[in-house]
């Protein structure tokens, strides 16, 4: 699947998972509504992300082939190893020098490690 998505495809796959299974003539008027689109356009991002596999219409009934979480993960794990060589602690190194944890985000970072540390 190509998890490549602009902006504007993401914000619209975002609409979709948040209310599917939508009927595409549904779909039309919450992306008129939202994001202020014509019938065209909902149907041309619609068939581009059809085609990288990402929503599926059939029947005229729009849902998702691949869920929000799993897509954003699929993109982390791209960003990962694309722009830090697959290096998950240089990816955090660069994270957190432009972001200051808080103690809770800190807390649960490292509670996430110990429960991986538990299973693996």
């Amino acid at each position: 699947m190509d998890i490549e998505l602009g902006a504007v495809q993401e914000r619209f796959a975002d609409l979709v998972w948040a209310n599917e299974p939508i009927a595409s003539g549904d779909l039309v008027r919450l992306c008129e509504r939202e994001l202020n689109w014509k019938k065209p356009t909902t149907y041309t991002v619609l068939r581009k992300l059809c085609e990288k596999g990402l929503l599926k219409n059939e029947n005229g009934v729009v849902t998702s082939l691949i869920s929000r979480s799993d897509f954003y993960s699929e993109k982390s794990n791209q960003i990962v190893e694309e722009s830090y060589h697959g290096s998950l602690p240089s990816f955090i190194a660069a994270f957190i020098s432009r972001k200051e944890l808080s103690q809770e985000e800190a807390d649960e970072i490292r509670r996430m490690i110990d429960a991986y540390r538990k299973e693996g």
